[in-house]
């Protein structure tokens, strides 16, 4: 026994310093984290948005600068996300499989640093002289390897973190919320300051390869900030647990995770949750320069946006304790059904677009705190219910989801732009791509909504998650 610790300790040496009591949660499970942990994690998120956020506004960026057809880029954008989605599931097994003194997760972190920063700066390098089947292959090379290989290397060990970290949900849903604030910090910046940024930099080619510099550094200094501060959760069953992982097959671990229903839930609600984040992020400066007239109230919008954000993660938290994980994620849909439901009767109101577009800004706030959340909790599940633990494919399998997600919104995009005969040289466009703009920025997020929520009713693990974590913890103690 003595043996087995002193190699866990080599394996990683935070596990050999001692630890401050910090008591147990409401569930009676071990907590683990302080502040700075939770500050460390949530920084990490600089780096995943800064890629999401930037990969979003890559349609403008390559119709109204580059000059690329519009469904030529949603095509693009389609195929790479579907090729990242592949690449998570790889990476998922890659983390399962990932051994050093540091962990499984934590390592990548440190890993990622240069090619978090090289990937994001080279989104926007497209050699204009070129020809534009060139444009395309450089425009579908960069973004593969930015949100493929480079987000899938930061977020799929990002997202095992939070099981590795802790089984405590209160914990959990603590790094959530940070998470969700660092991040829509971040996302927010992203669309309120891009583009008017981009204009005061002489809005060309040039000044967004500046602002990709800048957050390409930004996001590498965020990950080696998490690096520093996070540790992952180690007890005496770690080595075996390792091994465990590795015996299970890609394969078997596909099988395991379609058994396990609320995984299968949030597969398809990561789906539509980031189909939505892909059309609402990447939409808004369409809407703002064709319906309102001007595209620099793309940041005015974002500004006022800000304050249902503020009120919103003031508010998640005692929601979350009022009502529970899921009935708190269940309510922002329902308030967004809401909100985008009255914007259907009043499409061209700049007014109804602050309005009902903030409550709809609020209504994302609770899932986007919850999400990692609900998923981390569906592997305890399934290990109560198969007896095996798979952290990295679990989370890979959701980024998969989420992945698809993103390639259809986006896809979307630049299809329904194109179904509208939009033309992005055209100072005013036709009646038919007034119609697709306002479809994308309104009527297609209701329905995303409505399905989300009824979806999501079918997710009960709340009630269930105390007592299949002591069931867990009684068979590792029956094994020891």
């Amino acid at each position: 026994m003595k043996a087995e610790k002193n190699e866990i300790n080599r394996l990683d040496p935070i596990a050999s310093k001692p630890k401050k009591t910090l008591g147990v949660d409401a569930d009676g499970i071990q907590k683990t984290m302080t502040l700075k942990h939770y500050l460390g994690d949530g920084a990490s998120m600089v780096a995943v948005n800064s890629i999401s956020g930037l990969a979003g506004m890559l349609t403008f960026f390559y119709t109204d600068k580059i000059g690329l057809a519009a469904a030529a880029v949603g095509t693009i954008m389609l195929l790479t996300r579907i090729l990242d989605a592949f690449i998570d599931l790889m990476m998922g097994k890659i983390v399962d499989s990932t051994k050093s003194k540091y962990g499984k997760a934590r390592p990548w972190f440190l890993w990622m640093i240069v090619p978090a920063i090289a990937s994001i700066i080279l989104l926007f390098t497209v050699p204009v002289s070129a020809s534009d089947s060139v444009k395309y292959v450089y425009a579908f090379v960069t973004i593969t390897l930015a949100t493929g290989f480079v987000y899938s290397a930061i977020a799929i060990p990002l997202g095992s973190l939070m099981a590795l970290r802790t089984r405590s949900t209160e914990e959990r849903g603590k790094m959530g919320i940070t998470r969700a604030a660092f991040g829509y910090a971040i996302g927010m910046a992203v669309a309120i300051f891009l583009i008017p940024m981009s204009n005061m930099l002489g809005g060309d080619q040039k000044a967004w390869i500046i602002i990709g510099v800048t957050l390409g550094i930004l996001s590498g200094l965020a990950l080696l900030t998490t690096f520093l501060s996070s540790e992952e959760k180690v007890d005496g069953d770690r080595l075996k647990e390792t091994a465990e992982e590795d015996r299970v097959t890609f394969r078997e671990s596909i099988r395991l995770l379609f058994k396990n229903k609320y995984w299968v839930i949030m597969l398809f609600i990561n789906i539509l949750y980031q189909m939505s984040n892909s059309i609402s992020g990447s939409t808004n400066v369409y809407y703002t320069k064709y319906i309102l007239g001007n595209e620099n109230l793309v940041g005015v919008m974002g500004a006022v946006g800000l304050l249902p954000v503020l009120i919103g993660f003031a508010l998640v938290g005692p929601m979350i304790k009022k009502y529970g994980i899921t009935r708190t994620a269940q309510i922002g849909f329902l308030i967004g059904i809401a909100s985008t439901g009255i914007r259907c009767f009043m499409p061209y109101s700049f007014l109804g677009a602050l309005i009902f577009g903030s409550f709809s800004t609020f209504a994302m706030i609770p899932m986007m705190a919850v999400s990692g959340v609900l998923l981390a909790n569906t592997i305890e599940y399934g290990e109560w219910q198969s007896g095996k633990r798979i952290v990295g494919m679990a989370n890979s399998g959701s980024s998969f989801g989420q992945k698809v997600g993103m390639g259809i919104g986006t896809a979307m995009i630049g299809w329904i732009l194109a179904f509208g005969s939009y033309d992005g040289t055209l100072a005013v466009q036709s009646d038919s791509a007034i119609a697709s703009i306002l479809a994308l920025t309104i009527y297609l997020p209701f329905a995303l909504f409505v399905v989300s929520y009824l979806l999501l009713r079918k997710y009960d693990l709340d009630k269930k998650y105390p007592q299949i974590v002591k069931e867990l913890e009684a068979r590792k103690q029956a094994n020891n």
